[in-house]
């Protein structure tokens, strides 16, 4: 409608004067609601032509959007592992802190796993001390080993010198019956070495190892345990948590709840037309009016433009994509902050704004040698983002009324 009136000013009003003044022409006598269409036929074709040439202009080169709202995260609530609810420290709309307990699952099977590992620890000690006791009896069956092998080695040398000097003096069987009693009694002293390494491989690796086993069990437990204990990751609000004891919660099926974090809108999310593709660019400076702040119009400036149309996605299924699926057009997403420090600080998070993005030839017209005819239309275009402007007003005057009036929503 504004650019209506703005462009029949140039127009209609002209065609009008020349036929009154000029012609003579009077309303309500030659020109009736019956022949002003013959009339004030080169002013209204001007008129409409100019009016869809302008709204065309505006629109494309100062792009506006409903779809610009000021997303949020949320935390799901969930613990690491399935159980029954124990307990529970908070209620709905509580606020909490990070690492403030929000409920417990039951821990009764972690904590029988600690104290199952725990009591291996304990074995695995009192292992220990017995192998080293081991040891202990080890090194005297080598002392007693080596005592009867020197015996044996004695009687031998005793009876071989004899058998040396004499051969008529001993049998022959007398020595060497004194010579398997060496071997055997070498093999004796092999035996207790033997015996006294393998319970010092026990004491040195085999214990220490299956200690260590035992420990990380136990480490293992407590984690578990740990987990039982399901605290907020950050400060916030729990939402829809109505968790009671006796309840079941899984990961991967039934959530506990929602957790907000506490922060304030600090951007918009926007989404224009794919129109708009070759116009929104970073740095643009744009207008934003929000129902939930009436009555205010906040400077913003576009930080970053998605450089894909999530209505294009695909991922690998067992089923072949058709192309007719992609037909919704998406939007070309573009993220806009507040130009100023704290401009979206009073916007609940959530909320749904009205967006304009202005385009700007400031750079193009400083540049030198540019015509004048070009230049006449780059100025043309920076001042048609005046009627957008005025219209961002007009919607932030009249959007409490057609929402709380008008819509029948109060």
């Amino acid at each position: 409608m504004l650019e209506l009136m703005l462009c029949s000013a140039v127009t209609i009003l002209p065609d009008f004067l020349y036929r009154h003044f000029a012609q003579g022409k009077r309303i309500g006598r030659e020109i009736t609601l019956f022949s002003v269409w013959y009339e004030l036929r080169w002013g209204i074709t001007l008129c409409v032509l100019l009016t869809i040439s302008l709204i065309t202009t505006i629109f494309y080169f100062h792009p506006s959007t409903s779809s610009a709202v000021s997303v949020f995260r949320t935390v799901t609530i969930l613990p690491e592992s399935n159980g029954r609810v124990a307990e529970t420290f908070v209620g709905i709309n509580q606020r909490v802190t990070a690492g403030q307990p929000l409920f417990r699952l039951d821990d009764s099977a972690q904590k029988a796993a600690i104290e199952t590992a725990t009591r291996q620890i304990t074995e695995i000690d009192a292992a220990t001390r017995v192998a080293q006791s081991q040891l202990a009896e080890a090194e005297g069956r080598i002392t007693q080993a080596r005592g009867s092998r020197k015996q044996a080695q004695d009687e031998y040398d005793i009876r071989a010198e004899l058998m040396k000097r004499n051969p008529n003096a001993i049998a022959q069987r007398d020595v060497d019956r004194a010579l398997v009693a060496v071997d055997t009694a070498q093999g004796a002293v092999d035996a207790a070495l033997a015996g006294r390494d393998a319970v010092q491989s026990q004491i040195e690796f085999q214990l220490p190892a299956a200690r260590a086993t035992a420990e990380a069990a136990l480490a293992e437990a407590q984690v578990a345990l740990d987990q039982t204990l399901v605290v907020a990751g950050t400060d916030g609000i729990v939402q829809q948590f109505a968790l009671r004891a006796g309840d079941v919660v899984n990961p991967m099926l039934r959530p506990a709840g929602i957790l907000v974090p506490d922060r304030h809108a600090t951007g918009l999310i926007a989404g224009f037309d794919q129109i708009e593709a070759q116009i929104i660019k970073v740095g643009m400076v744009g207008e934003v009016t929000c129902p939930a702040i009436p009555f205010t119009v906040i400077p913003v400036v576009v930080t970053d433009v998605q450089d894909v149309v999530a209505s294009g996605q695909i991922r690998p299924t067992d089923q072949l994509q058709d192309v007719s699926a992609f037909a919704r057009p998406g939007t070309i997403t573009a993220t806009m902050a507040p130009l100023f420090e704290g401009g979206l600080d009073r916007l609940p998070q959530g909320s749904a704004c009205v967006a304009n993005a202005y385009t700007s030839n400031y750079d193009a017209l400083h540049e030198p040698g540019i015509g004048a005819f070009h230049a006449f239309v780059l100025h043309a275009i920076d001042a048609t983002g005046l009627v957008h402007a005025a219209l961002l007003r007009l919607q932030a005057l009249i959007l409490p009324v057609r929402t709380l009036v008008l819509s029948g929503g109060h």
